[in-house]
């Protein structure tokens, strides 16, 4: 491709091929974003045509919007190509309003991109000064006056709508505004006329932002960009106390955290942990976030620095004051909450698991498992299925299912004397059984097959826990299954 060449991007719409992008070049050479492929090609045959990748212009609008999370966490994505901040009450932070915007379309030129940026009060009013009116600053309230010399087109308005206002001899903003409210509603609907009031500052809409808001956060600016492991621990720390020290007046505790390091080239890493309870330990937070960067498959890298490092804390729960008994200890109950919560930053909070009993008598359903961060006392206890003494009447290792068992020969009662499970013959030696079990039929619009297990000991001592399948023994051969092993 010559770098000579104009280059322009087409999509797809209404199944014929529009330019939605064009360069400089094709810009100055008559081109123009809307015009069909066709006409564009006749107009200049040696044209470079680059398709149009929705998904792709998305993923890389959603890369700056996270680098824009550094001067507010209220971002919002205005498609195709157009980022939403609100900075209300975040000015003063970079020097004012000039400075801000001055920092925002630098830092982004910087990375490449060509930014339009202006501020005011409304979304509409924002977005048609960026196009119309770079670098604008509409002081509060000054809006109408503001939009009122820009054409038309700066309300972002339907083709038909904008043909018809200039059918009419409306050609800007004051114009249109300077006219009856009842006559516009009436050519052109009240969503036209609520647009327009929006964009004068006359009616609100609320921005919905790309991530949810934190309860709390924390920063650290850092005039020359850091890239060591130990600052950044280091940093995270030091934010964690500041937020514990937020959390601790309003009576909270940490449940979420969530750090993103700002890279200098514009890159952005987020990683969360999770706790077990609400606490404020800066100490622990450290050590929680150290044992998750050690475990990520894909390891952090700094590149040229962070010259931004965030903590946020997206969920806090009320932290309730710890009541000991004088026979407690609390600390090893601590203990216990920090050794899960290490884990489950290591391995996952799903592969941390507590085990917690059942209100069912089914055997495989007789305990749940949850993560373990997430376990709470249970109202229930567990119940003993055997006597001081007696041998377990329950396998040591459950199957995750029941897995298919081919019984060779039974006795007169019916109980198993020789099988194959794994492609493996046990004769048996002793049979205990049968202990009929029947399925829970109110939670099942079908008959479910009742279930008569015995205890199993072959010749060589292995002890295996089957059942057969109840509902079938007078209509066809009997299922048998393996449920588990005692050893």
């Amino acid at each position: 491709m010559s770098p000579d060449t104009p280059l322009v991007v087409a999509a797809k719409v209404d199944n014929a091929l529009r330019l939605s992008a064009i360069d400089r070049k094709a810009a100055r050479l008559g081109l123009e974003e809307g015009m069909p492929l066709a006409n564009a090609r006749a107009m200049l045959p040696a044209l470079t045509v680059m398709q149009a990748n929705e998904p792709a212009d998305r993923q890389l609008l959603e890369r700056i919007a996270d680098w824009c999370d550094r001067f507010t966490p209220f971002v919002a994505l205005h498609l195709p190509d157009t980022l939403l901040l609100d900075v209300t009450g975040v000015p003063h932070l970079f020097g004012g309003e000039k400075a801000l915007t001055e920092q925002a379309v630098n830092g982004l030129t910087r990375q490449g991109f060509t930014v339009r940026a202006a501020i005011a009060g409304t979304i509409p009013a924002a977005r048609a000064l960026a196009w119309y009116g770079h670098g604008t600053i509409v002081p509060l309230g000054g809006e109408a006056a503001a939009m009122a010399p820009l054409p038309v087109e700066a309300l972002d308005l339907d083709a038909a709508v904008v043909q018809a206002f200039h059918r009419a001899g409306l050609k800007t903003v004051g114009q249109v505004a300077g006219r009856g409210r009842a006559e516009l509603t009436a050519r052109f609907r009240k969503e036209m006329v609520f647009a327009l009031d929006h964009a004068l500052g006359r009616a609100e809409k609320p921005i919905s932002a790309r991530r949810p808001l934190p309860d709390y956060r924390a920063e650290c600016r850092f005039p020359e960009p850091v890239a060591t492991h130990d600052t950044i621990l280091a940093t995270l720390k030091s934010l964690a106390q500041r937020l514990a020290s937020l959390l601790e007046e309003n009576g909270q505790g940490m449940r979420r955290l969530e750090a993103a390091f700002f890279r200098a080239d514009g890159a952005v890493r987020r990683i969360a942990v999770e706790t077990g309870h609400p606490l404020r330990q800066a100490e622990v937070v450290e050590r929680l976030f150290r044992e998750k960067l050690d475990a990520l498959d894909d390891p952090l890298d700094p590149g040229f620095g962070y010259d931004l490092i965030r903590l946020s804390v997206s969920r806090a729960e009320r932290a309730a004051s710890e009541t000991a008994g004088f026979d407690a200890d609390l600390n090893a109950e601590r203990e216990i909450r920090f050794l899960v919560d290490r884990l489950a930053a290591r391995f996952g909070s799903h592969r941390v698991l507590s085990f917690q009993p059942n209100d069912t008598h089914i055997p495989e359903a007789a305990w749940i498992d949850v993560p373990a961060q997430y376990a709470r006392p249970s109202p229930l206890p567990w119940k003993p299925v055997r006597e001081a003494g007696e041998a377990p009447r329950r396998p040591l290792r459950f199957f995750a299912a029941p897995e298919r068992v081919d019984v060779l020969s039974v006795g007169a009662d019916g109980v198993p004397l020789k099988f194959r499970w794994r492609r493996v013959v046990h004769a048996a030696r002793h049979v205990e059984g049968p202990e009929r079990i029947a399925m829970e039929w109110w939670r099942h619009q079908t008959a479910q097959p009742t279930r008569d297990y015995f205890r199993v000991e072959d010749e060589n001592g292995r002890r295996f826990w089957l059942y057969r399948d109840g509902i079938r023994r007078e209509t066809a051969e009997p299922r048998w299954f393996m449920q588990g092993v005692f050893a």
